[in-house]
C-alpha cells in the first residue's frame, strides 16, 4: 500500500497530539544526530559499493518513520501509571488468548490495539503465509538454536539503536539470556501452524512485543533516563529500527536472487516473503515499507541502513555483546546443556565475526572477544552437520508422505524448543533501567 509522504508526516506530528505526556516534548521537525544522508558516515558505509544508491523516495520514508513509534501500541502503554505494568501485560494475554470482552473493564485502548492486529491487509494472502510458516519452520527448528545468539549481536553493533537495550538492563548476563531466548520464542513460536491466525501463539507474541516496545518509549520519553537524548537518538525504538530483524531473510534471499540476475521470486520464496511480511505487518511495522519485489526489498533495508551514523560506543555495545556472548542460556546446569551451550557460545563468536565484523578477528578481539582455534573447530563441525541434516528435512520435504511425517516431527521439535527457552514475558519494569553514559562519554570505534 503506497502512503504519501505527507500522510507519513501527518501521521508523525499525530503523536504530539495523541500521546503528549510521552511525544509531548519532542521536536518532530529536528533532525536526530543518528539519522545522516551521507552513506560514507553511515551503517552501511563498509558495503556502499555494493549497492546502487536507494530511491529518494525510499530515503525519505525513512527518514519520516525514524521519527515514529507505535501510537496505538504506544496509547495502550501509556496507561502503565493507572494500571501498572504487569496488569496491562496480564490484560493483553487474555484479550488475545480469549478475545477482547474476556479482561474484565478492559480499557478502550486495548481493543483498539487487538483491533488494530486483526485488520488484514489487502495484500494478504493467509493460505501464502502459512505455507511461509512451514517453510521456516526448518530453520527456526534445525538451524536457529545454534545461531540465534550470534544473530542477536546484530542489534548491538550501533550505538544508536542499541542504546534501549543497555538502558533495560540487558548488560547483565541473566538478563541478556532472557532477552536471547526471549528473542527465539517469538521468531520460532510465529512458525507453529496457524500461528498469526488472532487467538494463535504467535499473534499474541507480536503483540506482547509491541508492547514491550511501547513500554520503552514510555518509559525513556518521560523521562526516566536522563541519558536519552532526543536530539542525538531521536525517537526509542523507532518504526524502521523493527526492520533488520523481521526482514533480514528475505533481505538476504533477494540479495541472492538479484545475483542471479533473477527478478521474480518461486511460490516459495513467495511464501516466505509473505510470511516475513505479515509477521512485521502484526508487529506494527507500516504497510509502505513492506516491499514486496527483491529489489524493492533490497531497496528499504539499505535506505534504513544508510540513514543510521556509524557509531561503536564500547561502553553501551561492547558491553552488550560481551554479556550476550557470556550468558548462560539453556534452562538448567544438566551436563548435555553445559556441552551445548558451551558448544553454541563458539559457533556464535564465529556468527559474530563472519557476520557483522567482515571476517575480522582482531575486531573481534578489540572489544573484547577472544576467538581461537576451537571456535573455529567447532562450527566448522557444527554447521556442516546442521546442512546435512537441514538438507535431509529439505529432500524429505519434496517426497509425499515423507513431507508430512518431517513436518510433524519438525512441529514436535520446535515445541520441545519453546519449553526449552522458557517462559517468554515481554516485559520491560522501570524499576531494572540502569543509567547510561551521556552521549559521547565513551569512545568510539568503527
Amino acid at each position: 500500500m503506497t502512503v504519501s509522504l505527507d500522510a507519513v508526516h501527518q501521521r508523525i506530528q499525530l503523536q504530539k497530539t495523541v500521546l503528549p505526556v510521552m511525544y509531548g516534548g519532542v521536536d518532530f521537525s529536528a533532525t536526530p544526530e543518528r539519522y545522516t544522508d551521507d552513506i560514507s558516515v553511515s551503517s552501511m558505509a563498509a558495503y556502499a559499493d555494493k549497492f546502487p544508491a536507494p530511491p529518494a523516495d525510499m530515503v525519505a520514508r525513512v527518514r519520516a518513520y525514524t521519527m515514529l513509534g507505535d501510537v496505538t501500541a504506544d496509547a495502550y502503554a501509556a496507561l502503565m501509571p493507572k494500571y501498572g505494568f504487569k496488569r496491562l501485560v496480564s490484560m493483553l494475554q487474555t484479550a488475545c488468548d480469549e478475545g477482547i470482552g474476556a479482561p474484565p473493564d478492559a480499557p478502550p485502548e486495548l481493543a483498539a490495539l487487538i483491533a488494530e492486529m486483526e485488520v488484514r491487509p489487502a495484500w494478504l494472502d493467509m493460505d501464502l503465509v502459512r505455507k511461509g510458516a512451514e517453510l521456516n519452520r526448518l530453520p527456526m527448528a534445525v538451524f536457529a538454536p545454534w545461531t540465534i545468539r550470534g544473530a542477536f549481536l546484530a542489534t548491538f553493533m550501533n550505538k544508536y539503536t542499541a542504546l534501549p537495550m543497555a538502558l533495560t538492563g540487558t548488560l547483565s548476563n541473566t538478563t541478556a539470556a532472557k532477552r536471547v531466548n526471549e528473542t527465539a520464542t517469538f521468531f520460532t513460536v510465529t512458525t507453529l501452524p496457524n500461528a498469526l491466525e488472532p487467538r494463535g501463539e504467535g499473534f499474541k507474541a507480536a503483540a506482547m512485543v509491541r508492547l514491550m516496545h511501547s513500554m520503552v518509549r514510555f518509559n525513556v520519553l518521560r523521562g526516566m533516563s536522563k541519558s536519552w537524548d532526543k536530539s542525538v537518538y531521536g525517537i526509542p525504538i523507532p518504526q524502521v529500527d523493527q526492520m533488520p530483524a523481521g526482514l533480514i531473510d528475505v533481505f538476504l534471499l533477494a540479495f541472492k536472487m538479484v545475483e542471479q540476475g533473477r527478478t521474480e521470486f518461486t511460490p516459495e520464496e513467495r511464501a516466505r516473503v509473505e510470511f516475513s511480511r505479515y509477521r512485521c505487518y502484526l508487529l506494527g511495522l507500516p504497510e509502505d515499507l513492506l516491499m514486496d519485489t527483491p529489489q524493492g526489498i533490497i531497496d528499504i533495508m539499505n535506505a534504513r541502513s544508510a540513514s543510521i551514523r556509524e557509531g561503536f560506543d564500547d561502553a553501551t555495545c561492547g558491553e552488550l555483546v560481551r554479556a550476550t556472548l557470556a550468558a548462560y542460556l539453556p534452562p538448567d546446569r544438566s551436563l548435555g546443556n553445559r556441552i551445548h551451550n558451551s558448544l553454541e557460545r563458539r559457533v556464535g563468536r564465529m556468527v559474530l565475526v563472519q557476520s557483522f565484523l567482515g571476517g575480522s578477528v582482531q575486531a573481534a578481539r578489540d572489544m573484547g572477544v577472544e576467538v581461537g582455534f576451537l571456535d573455529y573447530l567447532v562450527a566448522g563441525l557444527v554447521l556442516p552437520m546442521i546442512g546435512v541434516k537441514m538438507a535431509l528435512y529439505g529432500a524429505a520435504a519434496k517426497v509425499p508422505g515423507l513431507r508430512e511425517l518431517a513436518d510433524r516431527r519438525l512441529v514436535a521439535k520446535i515445541h520441545r524448543l519453546l519449553r526449552r527457552y522458557g517462559h517468554a514475558e515481554f516485559t520491560t519494569n522501570a524499576e531494572a533501567y540502569r543509567p547510561a553514559l551521556p552521549a559521547g562519554a565513551a569512545g568510539q570505534a568503527g
